[in-house]
């Protein structure tokens, strides 16, 4: 059975792979084309290969591998035409970006932009407007593998933590779980709104001018899904006017952000170019989950982390 990898997780790793009776190819993403050599595969291991290569063309694919969450990036008509089977590396970048959202959390509240600022600066001066998390609400949008990490990290600050999903069911180390179609009734009474939901057509501006006139002028949101979520020409204008007290991004709807974006211009905005997955430990965490899913494949038994291509998650 031969499986193509755009990646090379090492050869220690790439070994243990074939050892398990795969035939592998590697091929490098940034320069992949379409050849006889790969048409072939059964199974195809990557992040997004899918401008430089037709996968039409791949007679035989069974089952996409992704090392992203995110799913954006796959031709979804023809996996559905086809029925190939599509597996993501959820929970595998779940524990630095719950670090992460709890890191920008405690830089707003505490204004490290600020005292950056002043450093840089040589300036000495007290502030007396800092904020403490304890007692505060903390909503997330979307309850998954990321927003669990994140709330059992939140859970030591002493915070209500509440969810919204899709069901409103209920999620380990949250206090309430909501329906997503209850939001606006809940959006008033977090201090931090934290945007972990997938992608997908319902999601699509999710947050705009009318959801954002909801959130306490005192509250901060937090976005690590993707920019669609946000109208983001609204959320510039709340960010202005005091309609909400800031925002830490590390997603937006056109990446890179433009240096024209008048993100850059704000105070009250924390920006990363979206890096809130990244740790020392994210090769491994995603070698582990392939290669599971791999044994599991080959001795016939279910994958972990398939995808509903039409629901997009």
């Amino acid at each position: 059975m031969k499986v193509l990898f755009t990646y090379d997780y090492g050869t220690e790793k790439m070994q243990r792979v074939s050892d398990l009776g795969y035939n592998l190819i590697y091929k490098y993403e940034g320069t992949i084309s379409n050849s006889p050599d790969i048409e072939d595969a059964q199974i195809l291991v990557c992040y997004n290969p899918f401008s430089k290569i037709d996968i039409s063309k791949f007679y035989d694919l069974k089952w996409i591998q992704l090392s992203s969450i995110g799913i954006d990036q796959v031709p979804k008509d023809i996996v559905l035409k086809r029925g190939i089977t599509v597996t993501n590396n959820k929970s595998g970048y779940s524990i630095p970006i719950g670090e992460w959202i709890v890191l920008k959390t405690l830089e707003l509240f505490k204004k490290s932009k600020e005292f950056y600022k002043k450093q840089d600066n040589k300036i000495y001066k007290l502030d007396t407007s800092l904020l403490e998390l304890y007692n505060k609400t903390i909503l997330f949008i979307g309850t998954g593998s990321i927003a669990v990490e994140a709330a059992k990290r939140f859970s030591g600050f002493g915070v209500n933590i509440l969810g919204i999903n899709t069901t409103g069911k209920n999620a380990e180390y949250f206090n309430e779980c909501y329906p997503l179609e209850k939001l606006n009734n809940v959006l008033n009474r977090a201090d931090v709104v934290v945007l972990s939901i997938p992608s997908t057509d319902k999601t699509y501006h999710l947050i705009n001018k009318e959801r954002l006139k909801l959130f306490k002028s005192s509250s901060f949101l937090i976005n690590i899904s993707r920019g669609s979520i946000i109208k983001e020409c609204d959320l510039i204008d709340a960010l202005k006017e005091g309609i909400i007290a800031g925002a830490a991004l590390d997603v937006f709807e056109n990446e890179p952000l433009p240096p024209d974006s008048h993100l850059w211009e704000l105070e009250n905005v924390i920006i990363t170019p979206h890096n809130s997955w990244i740790s020392e430990m994210r090769n491994e965490r995603r070698f582990n989950i392939i290669y599971d899913n791999l044994k599991r494949y080959i001795n016939g038994e279910p994958l972990k982390n398939v995808v509903d291509i039409i629901k997009g998650y």
